[in-house]
């Protein structure tokens, strides 16, 4: 081999840094036979089908976080095993060499995965909140945070929503469903500084609230309260904003929090579109629960055109509606996740023209679809909901029964992290909060791709092979060479790259 054709083969083969030298490419893979979030070589041989082209000079939105939520639920569950264990599992999500988890989210007074219904101001007509106390949350939510604070390398932001005011400011004095009556848009938004203030006096500090958790309902199932559009609007402008800015004018509001798709448009141009409320919110956060095989790019691409200096955080999604108690256990066996039998609330429960929306599908191929599409589709961050839950899918008081990437199996002192665990990770892990995302172009519906440049200027490009066969690709990078890498069937993979 002559000298030049030497060289002619490194530049087909390394990725150079803008200096001229060599980067240091790593590779880290899950895949359906095995690997979980491991290091492994390119290993690929014969041409490539794909061209990956990665350009940093063009970049989009900036990363606020990724992670999952602290319920109740996952805390009792998390208070069962021994203080090793518990410690370990937290490390698994909180630790540098854990998922690294940088955003979460937990609910104010009681939600669907809490041990029981409960409220911080229990006393009807108690307008002063003179009895305000977050007492409820001492037993399991408040340990599990601080232990969760403790982790060493641990941090993370916290987003907080209600699922409901306390019943008796609502219309139908009740915890599911009902509007929040005018008398009290003040004294609910009181309540939310007290509880700001009160998790601060605990030395948590909360940096960012929704309103209220799925304000057009679910069904009066569980804890819920119902706007319009044009209420939250309202209610935020004159009430809510103002006394956030009074009291915590650093907090982050993001609008909505309910599903992609029309009502999110719908949503976002009367509450953006109004001058004055539009000046107290962050953004939009969004649900993923409107389909499980299209992840809304057209509403968030909409919503982004129309309002492109407010941002987009998805804020829940969760493998839900996990069935009756013979079904108990598929979800322990790790191939599950790859194979197509998952349904959710939909597949039942949609609206005929709906259905196709709701089909049984791939868990692992929702989570790792909805953090490439998502980001692609210009979220700035995304939240899980429970990080844990026991193998059943609860607790749950409403007996709505959904997975965690956790699971704990109770009174063995065990817990077991799902592949679920390992998707969200290879975005978590790498993918830190400001980094920028970057042009990358080249890929489809079949190989699927992201990339995120990391305040350190490393770039990390999550990958997945949607099909069952391998696939050779190239990664270039911005004309200073390629690596060509192969990726197994069903696999996602992270490729960082260290300048």
């Amino acid at each position: 081999m002559t000298k030049l054709t030497s060289l002619m083969a490194l530049s087909a083969s390394v990725i150079l840094t803008s200096s001229g030298a060599a980067a240091d490419v790593e590779i880290y893979q899950t895949t359906r036979q095995g690997d979980r979030l491991d290091k492994v070589e390119a290993q690929a041989t014969g041409s490539a089908s794909y061209t990956l082209t990665l350009n940093p000079d063009k970049t989009f939105q900036t990363l606020v976080g990724i992670g999952g939520s602290f319920t109740e639920s996952g805390a009792q569950v998390l208070s069962e095993l021994s203080k090793t264990k518990r410690e370990l599992a937290l490390r698994s999500y909180f630790s540098p060499s854990g998922a690294r988890i940088s955003l979460t989210r937990t609910h104010i007074a009681s939600s669907d995965f809490s041990v029981t219904n409960y409220t911080y101001a229990p006393v009807p007509g108690d307008k002063d909140l003179k009895h305000f106390s977050i007492e409820p949350d001492h037993k399991y939510l408040l340990p599990m945070i601080k232990e969760a604070q403790g982790i060493a390398g641990a941090e993370f932001k916290i987003l907080s929503s209600p699922w409901t005011p306390p019943p008796w400011m609502k219309t139908n004095n009740h915890w599911n469903g009902g509007n929040l009556k005018r008398e009290y848009y003040q004294t609910f938004s009181d309540y939310i500084v007290k509880y700001i203030q009160a998790y601060e006096a605990e030395g948590i500090p909360i940096w960012g609230i929704t309103p209220a958790n799925e304000p057009l309902g679910n069904g009066n199932n569980w804890e819920s309260v119902h706007f319009s559009a044009h209420e939250m609007s309202n209610f935020i402008a004159d009430y809510l904003g103002p006394t956030l800015e009074k009291h915590v004018p650093d907090l982050k509001v993001w609008a909505y929090d309910q599903n992609r798709g029309h009502h999110l448009v719908e949503w976002a141009e009367a509450i953006l579109g109004n001058p004055k409320s539009a000046k107290y919110v962050d953004g939009m956060a969004v649900h993923w629960y409107q389909s499980t095989v299209d992840v809304g790019a057209e509403s968030l691409d909409e919503v982004h055109a129309k309002f492109p200096d407010k941002q987009i955080l998805h804020s829940e999604g969760c493998i839900d509606a996990m069935g009756d108690d013979e079904e108990i256990g598929v979800w322990l066996e790790d191939d599950w996740y790859w194979r197509p039998e998952a349904s959710d609330w939909g597949y039942i429960w949609a609206a005929d023209d709906d259905k196709v929306n709701h089909p049984k599908y791939r868990p692992f191929y929702r989570y790792a679809r909805d953090l490439i599409g998502g980001f692609n589709h210009h979220l700035v961050g995304w939240v899980d909901w429970n990080m844990f839950l026991n193998t059943r899918g609860g607790p749950n008081h409403a007996r709505n029964y959904c997975l965690a990437p956790i699971l704990v199996d109770s009174g063995k002192d065990s817990f077991y992290r799902t592949p679920l665990f390992y998707a969200m990770a290879h975005f978590s892990r790498y993918m830190r909060p400001g980094a920028k995302r970057i042009e990358l172009t080249g890929h489809d519906e079949t190989l699927m791709a992201t990339a995120f440049q990391n305040p350190d200027q490393s770039i990390a490009v999550a990958v997945f092979n949607t099909s069952e066969e391998p696939i050779n690709y190239d990664l270039s990078f911005f004309g200073r060479g390629k690596k060509t890498i192969l990726i197994p069937g069903q696999a996602l993979q992270t490729v960082v790259i260290k300048q």
